[in-house]
């Protein structure tokens, strides 16, 4: 009995820690998830950089494959067996996987789980990779790379989020109209509020990506009867937002009316008409914010537009508290 025990607590030390890593992508939930949902999404972004996807089975159901050939620049076939182990739409997936050699023997299991979450700017997606080595020797080498691995995947996901919103190079002409009202009641006179909407400096604490995940390239503003706005910044997978806005009728304190085009790398994606209604009572300011969109070309806004509204108006609540 000892000595099956030091055995498996040598086991043990062999394995290696847990995996983690997260990356944000400027897409709904929805969208992120379904790039995991089929062979033909996984085939074009589930390989590092340099390999390609040759072959792959998924079937998106508790019990169903995940099967996938990775093919390396020499043409070497590395195919690794998984099978879904929880399907939550849209909120969480766990996939068991199976690396396997040239006669198809597991080198090692890792247990992957990844959770889908709704943040300022997008989907947030948290992956935790568990090892156990069944022959360390091969296996501990591939599990070392596994980070940098995991890392150029992640940017080939986010490209394929990307053209899943319309970015694809296809001849997808389209246009898909939505309307929103967003309204907030915030602490603070209307002036103070008029002043982080139309204040360059003011309004930089707030409208803007999510901290630490988000670059900002370029920024100005003039706010005024023909005025521009122009907002570029570069988002952690390397995709490049930018927001430019003209300012069509400008009353201090009371009212904004601008329309303002939205592109993702050198994709438009859509051109919008927005309000900005503001409401005095006291020393307390209503704010409404009513926007409809034109959604071009294939892009899958799937709500986003409405959600990341209400984030920034969080964000600008949070801003007239400091």
């Amino acid at each position: 009995m000892s000595q099956v025990s030091d055995q498996s607590r040598a086991g043990a030390a062999q394995q290696p820690p847990p995996l983690r890593l997260s990356r944000t992508f400027q897409a709904r939930p929805q969208t992120v998830f379904k790039a995991w949902s089929s062979a033909d999404h996984v085939k074009r972004w589930f390989s590092p950089k340099t390999f390609t996807v040759s072959n792959a089975t998924v079937e998106m159901r508790v019990g169903g494959a995940f099967d996938v050939c990775m093919r390396s620049p020499s043409g070497e076939e590395h195919w690794t067996r998984g099978t879904f182990v929880e399907v939550t739409p849209h909120t969480r997936l766990v996939i068991d996987m199976h690396p396997t050699d040239g006669s198809g023997d597991p080198l090692f299991r890792a247990y992957t789980e990844v959770d889908f979450s709704d943040v300022l700017g997008g989907t947030r997606m948290d992956i935790v990779q568990t090892y156990t080595f069944i022959d360390p020797l091969i296996a501990a080498p591939m599990v070392a790379g596994a980070p940098e691995g995991w890392r150029t995947t992640l940017d080939k996901l986010d490209r394929e989020v990307v053209s899943m919103q319309g970015e694809a190079e296809n001849d997808i002409r389209s246009v898909v109209h939505a309307t929103f009202r967003v309204e907030r009641n915030y602490d603070a006179p209307v002036t103070r509020v008029w002043t982080a909407l139309t204040d360059e400096a003011a309004k930089q604490k707030w409208f803007s990506g999510a901290p630490g995940r988000w670059e900002l390239l370029e920024r100005r503003m003039d706010v005024r009867i023909g005025g521009c706005e122009h907002l570029k910044g570069r988002w952690e997978g390397g995709v490049v937002s930018t927001f430019d806005a003209i300012y069509h009728d400008v009353i201090p304190n009371e009212r904004l009316v601008y329309t303002y085009e939205m592109h993702l790398d050198a994709k438009k994606i859509s051109v919008s008409l927005a309000t900005m209604q503001l409401s005095a009572k006291g020393q307390t300011t209503t704010l409404t914010v009513t926007e409809q969109g034109a959604f071009l070309d294939g892009y899958d806004d799937a709500g986003s537009r409405e959600e990341g509204t209400s984030h920034l108006l969080d964000a600008l609540g949070a801003s007239l508290k400091n």
